[in-house]
């Protein structure tokens, strides 16, 4: 055979070693997921690459069988070549061995394995063209191989007849939503992550606590309770008597607007006017509360502990807020300063503060960061107080008798 015949075939050679190293890493680098979605789009090329991932082993074994009987044959005619130019010199056999590693390690083997790395679909889709009807026609030869790949496989507890399937746990799905910063809104990426902290959030972690809750006492002069009544912020009232632990209802200021300037205006028309209060217990989940609000129809509730005692209040709009965040809220709790600290309203919750901030602050204790704050410096702090809470420095900007109100965390350096 002549010399230029043979650097031809060496050449087609290391052209073909090249392809089955790309296509290996590229079938091997594909993203599953994307997978999936062209085969339900009917792409050609994913359904066969879909089909061959199916059994890895196969797949390897085809691979790598093609691979190593084209290095191999490529070796020989290294051989061949150098003995026909050189054949008084024995040592250019290894000379030609070692210049043929060499180019094999380049071209055929880092090179296309580089490119399928950063570029897989271009080269698996068309690839898996050709070891489908590969496959089939090597069939014997690769079983054959995988009989005894099984059998080690097996002594060490692997069965590779058992197909695996790609999944995500929680955490690995917050990740993956965290990390979509070019193809999704920041807003939209909180919206995701708020609906998969559903599951573990409880009505106790996004609860107006009780003392901030805004009703009407009864006991109080009519004339006080009309004035709560025209300056309420809120659509929906408690109404009790002294303590909210002795609720009446809610009222709808709907439905008491249009009357309150009638003289016969009185305490009983605004009994008359109250709707039956929702007990909630305060570790329900936020998912469960929120079909609960879905099937009988209301909007509000009173959180009550193992006793009774009512601990707070949660709305459809508290639990709403748990998925869209800051999107529907109209108060400013983190706010960034031109030095890179960060100003915090004390009374946002822990679970909310992570979220904004991409912190991992404990949240089985105190719901909200005052609460986080005060048990863990064990006693109220004063304005100026400066403490390292979980990693993070802040200074305590102001308090109010026994809460604390604005925080400065520091910026990291």
């Amino acid at each position: 055979m002549p010399l230029s015949m043979l650097f031809g075939i060496l050449i087609l050679m290391l052209i073909l070693s090249a392809f089955f190293a790309g296509s290996e890493t590229a079938l091997m680098s594909l993203n599953r997921y994307r997978l999936r979605h062209l085969v339900k789009q009917k792409h050609p090329g994913a359904i066969k690459a879909q089909k061959l991932l199916q059994r890895p082993d196969q797949l390897l074994g085809l691979m790598l069988l093609g691979n190593i009987f084209i290095n191999n044959f490529a070796a020989s005619l290294a051989t061949v070549i150098a003995i026909k130019l050189y054949t008084d010199d024995e040592s250019v056999i290894a000379i030609s061995t070692g210049v043929l590693t060499l180019v094999m390690l380049i071209f055929s083997e880092v090179t296309p394995k580089t490119l399928a790395a950063l570029k897989p679909e271009p080269l698996a889709f068309p690839a898996a063209w050709v070891y489908v009807p590969l496959l089939k026609l090597v069939y014997p030869i690769v079983w054959f191989v995988n009989l005894f790949v099984s059998l080690i496989l097996k002594i060490v507890g692997v069965d590779v007849n058992k197909s695996t399937h790609d999944s995500l746990n929680k955490e690995e799905l917050k990740s993956i939503i965290t990390e979509s910063e070019s193809i999704m809104p920041i807003r939209y990426q909180k919206m995701l992550l708020g609906i998969l902290d559903l599951e573990s959030a409880t009505i106790e972690d996004i609860m107006t606590p009780r003392n901030e809750i805004v009703g009407i006492d009864l006991e109080n002069d009519i004339e006080t309770i009309v004035a709560e009544i025209k300056n309420s912020p809120h659509t929906q009232l408690a109404v009790y008597k002294k303590s909210i632990d002795r609720v009446v209802g809610f009222l709808h200021l709907r439905k008491v607007l249009v009357l309150v300037n009638q003289e016969s205006f009185d305490k009983q028309t605004i009994i008359n006017l109250l709707s039956k209060p929702s007990f909630i217990p305060e570790n329900t989940p936020v998912h469960t509360q929120m079909l609960r609000f879905k099937n009988e129809k209301i909007r509000i509730g009173l959180v009550v502990d193992e006793y009774g005692d009512v601990q707070g209040l949660v709305t459809l709009d508290d639990l709403l807020q748990e998925i869209v965040g800051e999107l529907i809220t109209d108060e400013n709790t983190v706010t960034k300063q031109s030095d890179g600290s960060y100003l915090v309203d004390a009374t946002i919750t822990v679970r909310e503060l992570n979220r904004v901030m991409q912190w991992t602050l404990p949240t089985e204790g105190p719901k909200t960061l005052n609460g986080l704050i005060i048990e863990f410096m064990e006693t109220i702090p004063e304005p100026g107080a400066s403490i390292k809470l979980h990693g993070h420095k802040l200074e305590i900007i102001s308090q109010d008798k026994n809460t604390v109100k604005m925080v400065k965390f520091l910026p990291k350096k």
